[in-house]
């Protein structure tokens, strides 16, 4: 202890230049706009490369079972690609194409939170922007929310604030897909009318009223079920298909036709008033 105290007195000018400048430095931060904006985008990057770091160490000894996962992966879209009844090779029309993918990695993770989070190492750099959907080779993931350059952070459907357009596969009825927070594997199906047939392991899938994610995205079967207080709807448990506590690649969906949509639906709200 007396060591410490002899440390302080011997450079005690020094110890109060550095306070001094930190309190300076932060009240210059806090006072302007710009600077704030150069401190906070300084430390997304500083954050992003940790975790990416820190990602690559984790990925570097999970190789054996991510490239087993994939080999699944592959086997399962060539499956798709055999069993469709085509004899010549699949051509892609460009002048249809709606969606566009760009392929990333988790680099950090959450799913025990009110408000879940993933980060991305994709952002600006790879046509990354807000709003676009997170998918994984088993189901949705989430919607991009913030991007920097080089990465993204994504709201989980782990995340109370999460709303995203579902509906029972084979059929045309839709509700809102939410979580309740309560367990990372389970999420909840609402609006979906009392007159609806239900089962037990039902799929349930994206559906057509987005215009984030494309329509019959995997996302899990169901649960259980019951009636809410009105006696109306169905409150819906739905089991995921991800592991939401292991997730690594996954797929940015960039809907080409969505900014046209959303000046449409602006425009016509607008002739409305």
């Amino acid at each position: 202890m007396q060591q410490i105290i002899n440390f302080i007195v011997r450079n005690k000018n020094f110890l109060l230049y550095v306070l001094l400048l930190i309190i300076s430095l932060a009240f210059t931060v806090q006072s302007h706009t710009y600077h704030q904006s150069r401190f906070f985008n300084s430390s997304n990057w500083i954050t992003g490369n940790i975790y990416e770091t820190s990602n690559g160490i984790s990925s570097y000894f999970g190789l054996a079972k991510e490239n087993k996962r994939l080999v699944e992966e592959n086997k399962m879209l060539r499956n798709l690609l055999f069993n469709k009844k085509i004899s010549t090779p699949v051509e892609l029309d460009t002048t249809n194409i709606r969606y566009t993918i760009v392929s990333g990695k988790v680099i950090k993770n959450s799913y025990s939170d009110p408000r879940n989070y993933v980060t991305i190492n994709r952002g600006e750099n790879d046509s990354v922007q807000p709003d676009m959907g997170v998918i994984t080779a088993k189901g949705i993931l989430g919607i991009v929310e913030n991007v920097s350059n080089k990465f993204a952070t994504v709201q989980s459907i782990l995340n109370e604030n999460s709303n995203i357009n579902a509906k029972i596969k084979n059929t045309d009825h839709f509700g809102s897909l939410i979580w309740d927070t309560k367990q990372y594997n389970t999420v909840q199906l609402v609006d979906i009318p009392r007159l609806v047939p239900l089962t037990i392991g039902d799929t349930i899938v994206t559906g057509a009223m987005s215009s984030i994610f494309p329509e019959n995205i995997p996302i899990g079967t169901i649960k259980k079920f019951n009636l809410d207080t009105s006696n109306s709807f169905y409150h819906i448990d739905v089991t995921l298909f991800n592991d939401m506590t292991n997730i690594k690649n996954v797929y940015i969906i960039d809907n080409i036709n969505r900014p046209e949509i959303l000046e449409l639906e602006s425009n016509t709200f607008s002739n409305d008033q």
